[in-house]
C-alpha cells in the first residue's frame, strides 16, 4: 500500500468486514481512543458496517476535549491582560470556559493570536521585547517534543518574555483510569498511532497484561481501523491480551527517541485534571524546576478558580465511552459547533462535532 487510495480501497475494506464478520462469535466493545478515529470511522460508517454486538465506543482521545475547564479559565485570566500577547492554535479558541471562550477575549479587545507552530512565538517574543508571550501548550504525547522544543529555545536564547501555559496529557494512564472504573464496559482498544509514534509502545504492554485487554495500535485511515478492529476480536475471540502494531508502517515498539529524548529534558510527569473525567494521578507533564521560569502558571501566579460545567453537558460520559453523543439531550439542539456545550462540540477531533458533521442522530430540522 504505497499510496492513499489503497488505504481507502473499497474491495480491501469489504474483506476486512467479511472476515470479522466471519470471526465474530461473541459481543464486543472495543474504544478507539483516538479523536481522529473517531472522525474516520463515522465519517466512513465503518461502525455500521461491523456484525450486531461488536460496537466501538469512543475515548478522550481529543486534547482540546479534555483540557481541563479550571486550566481554560486560567488562560483565560492570562490573555486578559494588557501586557500579554496570548498564543494558541485555533480549535482551542472556541473551546467554552467558565465565561465564554478565547475568540469573545479578543473580540473583546485581548491580543489574542492564532499560531501554527510553536515556534511562532519565538518570533513574537523577539518582536515585541515589551510584551509577555505566553502560549497554550496543550495535547498529547504528540504535541510534546514541538512545545518542549519551544521552550528550550527560550531558555537557550535568554526570552524571559516567553512562558508556557502547561496541559500536557498522557494517554497510558487514561486507558487504566477506564479500566479501573466501576462503570468500564470496554474489553479492547484500538490505541493511537501518532502518539505511539513518538512514544513507542511499551508503556501499553504491562496495561494489557494486567488489565487483560487486547490493545492494538492503529492508524487512521478506513482500512487501518477495520484491520485493527480485526486484530483486536481476534485476540478477544481467542481469550488474548497484547499489543499488537497495525501502524507498523510509521512506527515501531520504541517510537522516536529523539523526540522523547527532548521531552524528557524539558517536561517531567506530574498529576493532571482531565476535563469531563476528573484527576487522574501522572497522567500528565509539567515543566522541570530548571525551566520554572518559562512557566507561565508560576509567572502570573494565576490562582485555583471556581468552575462551572454545563449541566446538560454530558461530555465526560462520552469521552469515557459510558456513554455516546446522541444520548445527549443537548446534542444538535442547544449544544451544536456554532454554540456549544462542551469542548466534544467544538474540537476538530471531538466526539460530537463528528456525530453533528456527518449527520448521525440529528434531530428533525438540525442541520450540519
Amino acid at each position: 500500500m504505497k499510496f492513499l487510495d489503497e488505504y481507502r480501497d473499497q474491495k480491501l475494506a469489504q474483506q476486512l468486514v467479511e472476515e470479522i464478520h466471519r470471526v465474530q462469535t461473541r459481543p464486543w466493545v472495543i474504544m478507539e481512543v483516538c479523536g481522529g478515529q473517531t472522525h474516520s470511522i463515522v465519517k466512513h460508517g465503518l461502525d455500521q458496517m461491523l456484525p450486531p454486538g461488536l460496537e466501538l465506543v469512543h475515548g478522550p482521545g481529543c486534547p482540546v476535549c479534555v483540557t481541563s475547564l479550571e486550566m481554560i479559565d486560567k488562560a483565560h485570566a492570562i490573555a486578559r491582560r494588557p501586557d500579554v500577547i496570548f498564543c494558541s492554535f485555533g480549535d482551542m479558541l472556541r473551546v467554552p470556559g467558565s465565561n465564554g471562550d478565547l475568540f469573545t477575549l479578543k473580540a473583546q479587545g485581548a491580543d489574542v493570536r492564532v499560531v501554527y507552530t510553536p515556534l511562532d512565538c519565538l518570533k513574537l517574543a523577539r518582536q515585541f521585547p515589551q510584551k509577555q508571550v505566553v502560549f497554550f501548550a496543550i495535547g498529547f504525547e504528540t504535541t510534546a517534543p514541538a512545545n518542549a522544543m519551544l521552550v528550550a529555545r527560550a531558555r537557550a536564547e535568554g526570552l524571559s518574555n516567553l512562558s508556557v501555559l502547561v496541559s500536557h496529557v498522557m494517554v497510558p494512564p487514561a486507558i487504566a483510569n477506564i479500566l479501573q472504573s466501576p462503570h468500564n464496559r470496554v474489553q479492547g482498544f484500538l490505541g493511537p498511532g501518532h502518539v505511539c509514534a513518538i512514544m513507542g509502545y511499551r508503556e501499553y504492554e504491562p496495561i494489557a497484561s494486567r488489565f487483560k485487554v487486547p490493545i492494538v495500535i492503529t492508524g487512521f485511515e478506513p482500512l487501518d481501523i477495520l484491520q485493527g478492529t480485526l486484530m483486536t476480536v481476534r485476540q478477544l475471540e481467542r481469550g488474548e491480551h497484547r499489543v499488537e502494531n497495525q501502524y507498523a508502517r510509521i512506527l515501531g515498539r520504541d517510537g522516536n527517541p529523539g523526540a522523547r529524548q527532548v521531552v524528557f529534558e524539558v517536561f517531567e510527569v506530574s498529576d493532571r485534571k482531565w476535563r469531563g473525567v476528573g484527576a487522574i494521578p501522572k497522567s500528565g507533564y509539567k515543566l522541570r524546576w530548571e525551566y520554572r521560569d518559562h512557566d507561565a502558571e508560576r509567572k502570573f501566579e494565576v490562582k485555583d478558580v471556581d468552575t462551572t460545567e454545563p449541566a446538560e453537558c454530558i461530555s465526560g460520559q462520552i469521552l469515557k465511552g459510558i456513554k455516546k453523543p446522541h444520548d445527549c439531550p443537548a446534542f444538535g439542539g442547544v449544544c451544536t459547533p456554532l454554540h456549544p456545550l462542551g469542548a466534544t462540540m467544538v474540537s476538530a477531533e471531538g466526539a460530537c462535532a463528528a456525530y453533528y458533521a456527518y449527520g448521525r442522530h440529528l434531530t428533525q430540522g438540525a442541520h450540519p
